[in-house]
């Protein structure tokens, strides 16, 4: 194991002006520095007094909110993370707690959910969090069995802080562990691509239990000595309101919610105006350019767009600050890891196009249990060790990242390869719509034929046929989407995201349509 204790959160927030403003929430005093450090050694103490080891794990099943962020942050000082969706249900967790092999769940005081059912099947200790009325956001006390003392060890460098699983779509998801060193190496490289300082303040309404809020918004804001502002999960209709209180100067989140914002901001122009952003953030999924460049006018703000994922503990390209160029549709420059483009089949860097690759010190060291998949997703290159993303890009003159897609993604029309971000971006410049997801149909002769999910915008109509002789006239007509859906709202994931993954099936346009 490392001896460089420096690579590990406690040390990260260890040197942070104690006064300094760390969590805060709607209607609640702010969690200082200082108070934060406190309750970690409060959480480590409670911890080794239920008997958990710093090896061990903890799954931690909350609302989104201060506590959620607190609890995430002073846990992974002393053990081993998993945060879970609040929303799964029995079975879901019976397969998580069990496959993660968690020895205690952390839920909310009081709550008697699926969660717990789970918990105590599996024999595991259930730790109750109980927030403390009147006192600053995220504080919290631990309750729990009482057990024999666990040895008072503090994780170095090379132990697990984070347990995620990979949002498999038909397979088994995988588990991904991230160590304290890959957490500190990526909150350094979001820090330093967002030039974040202590005078910062990030808006949070991402998912905690999602690698993007807790790295990119929680762990990059704290260890850069700025502050972040909880929001009790995405609401469009509150997010006004929420700025005005929080007086961010940033936030992030996924495109989809992005879009959200924009449908509400011509009536919340006074809130806008009264309280500028230094730039806007979106991560986790692709940001149509018009999108990116309707965000960057509304807010007279520059648009980061940022490509993350969780192997690599969230980022690994982002769009720079000005003065360097923004360019929409393009996910950016590397930011913290080395990227490069790989053969799709053949372990060996290439140019043009192909697989996007990286290697670095945010870099999971590999997949737990997963022989098969590790042999599958690593290999050796050039003297480093390069994980395969599963996307598809190519690098410009100027090493700009534009992705083509998920290679799994990729429409195979009898032969013809097609970007569904191809067609999402040309059906978008149609004047009356707002949202579009193009994705894989089933067909009898051809394999697969291009559909799209259409969103239109609000007071404007345009039929299937419509939208089709649109598209017609832009692109190849392999290209045209075969069937246009027109929707109030399209499905997404857990995360907010957009899945066009089974998307056919969820839309009726199975093997027998």
């Amino acid at each position: 194991m490392s001896d460089d204790m420096s690579a590990t959160l406690a040390a990260l927030l260890a040197d942070k002006d104690a006064q300094a403003p760390a969590i805060g929430a709607p209607g609640r005093d702010w969690l200082s520095f200082g108070a934060l450090r406190a309750l970690s050694a409060d959480v480590a103490r409670d911890l080794r007094g239920f008997g958990i080891a710093a090896s061990d794990r903890v799954a931690i099943v909350l609302p989104n909110g201060p506590e959620m962020a607190s609890a995430f942050v002073t846990i992974a000082q002393a053990a081993t993370t998993a945060p879970l969706n609040p929303a799964y249900q029995l079975a879901e967790y019976r397969f998580y707690l069990e496959d993660l092999k968690a020895r205690a769940l952390v839920v909310p005081a009081g709550h008697d959910g699926p969660a717990v059912e789970a918990a105590q099947a599996l024999g595991m200790a259930i730790l109750r969090l109980e927030v403390l009325a009147g006192r600053p956001a995220g504080s919290f006390r631990l309750t729990g069995p009482a057990a024999t003392p666990a040895p008072d060890d503090r994780p170095g460098p090379d132990a697990v802080a984070l347990i995620l699983h990979t949002s498999g779509t038909t397979s088994r998801p995988k588990i991904v562990p991230l160590l304290q060193s890959n957490l500190v190496a990526s909150a350094g490289n979001i820090a330093t691509s967002l030039a974040l300082t202590p005078t910062d303040r990030c808006l949070n309404v991402m998912p905690l239990f999602h690698i993007h809020g807790l790295i990119a918004a929680v762990t990059a804001s704290l260890g850069a000595g700025a502050s972040v502002w909880c929001a009790p999960g995405f609401d469009a209709l509150k997010f006004f309101g929420w700025m005005k209180e929080a007086r961010p100067s940033w936030y992030t989140a996924v495109p989809t919610m992005h879009q959200a914002i924009l449908s509400r901001a011509a009536r919340n122009r006074e809130v806008i105006d009264a309280h500028p952003l230094r730039f806007l953030r979106s991560s986790s999924a692709s940001l149509p350019a018009q999108v990116m460049l309707e965000l960057a006018a509304t807010f007279d703000a520059p648009v980061i767009e940022a490509y993350g994922m969780t192997e690599a503990t969230h980022q690994m390209a982002s769009n720079p600050l000005p003065p360097h160029a923004q360019k929409p549709g393009s996910v950016g420059v590397a930011a913290g890891p080395e990227l490069r483009i790989a053969h799709e089949v053949e372990n060996r860097l290439i140019g043009g196009t192909g697989e996007v690759v990286i290697s670095g010190q945010n870099v999971t060291p590999g997949y737990e249990s997963n022989p098969e998949a590790n042999a599958r997703n690593f290999f050796l290159a050039e003297g480093r060790r390069w994980f395969r993303t599963g996307d598809q890009g190519a690098l410009d003159g100027e090493g700009y990242l534009s992705l083509t897609g998920r290679l799994k993604e990729i429409i195979n029309r009898g032969g013809e390869k097609i970007s569904p971000l191809e067609v999402d971006g040309i059906l978008l410049d149609h004047p009356a719509v707002q949202q579009v997801v193009a994705f894989a149909m089933p067909h009898p002769k051809l394999g697969e034929e291009v559909a799209a999910a259409v969103v239109l915008r609000e007071g404007m109509a345009a039929t299937e046929r419509e939208i089709r002789d649109f598209a017609a006239t832009r692109m190849a007509d392999f290209k045209v989407p075969r069937r246009v859906i027109i929707l109030d709202e399209i499905p997404k994931g857990a995360t907010g995201k957009l899945q066009r993954i089974g998307l056919a099936e969820k839309l009726g346009l199975g093997a027998d349509a």
